[in-house]
């Protein structure tokens, strides 16, 4: 199943995510900083949410209080 994340606080402005059984199958941004997020994207495919929210969370980027990792986690708990 996929669901879409409205972003809060990055410069991407939307996460689509699709997650089977617990695992990522794919990850696309829309906005943002296109190789850092191509990055992502590849780095968690095929990883367990749980994996990638341990990863993941709580990461910051520059001043901002969040992160598009730090989103992705926020995407990601919507499915729990």
């Amino acid at each position: 199943m996929k669901k879409a994340y409205k972003t809060k606080g990055v410069c991407s402005t939307l996460i689509e995510t699709e997650v089977e059984d617990g695992i990522i199958k794919s990850v696309k941004y829309t906005g943002g900083c296109p190789g850092n997020l191509l990055a992502i994207q590849i780095l968690v495919k095929d990883m367990p949410v749980a994996d990638a929210i341990e990863k993941l969370e709580g990461l910051r980027c520059g001043n901002k209080r969040t992160s598009c990792g730090d989103q992705l986690v926020q995407a990601l708990k919507e499915w729990a």
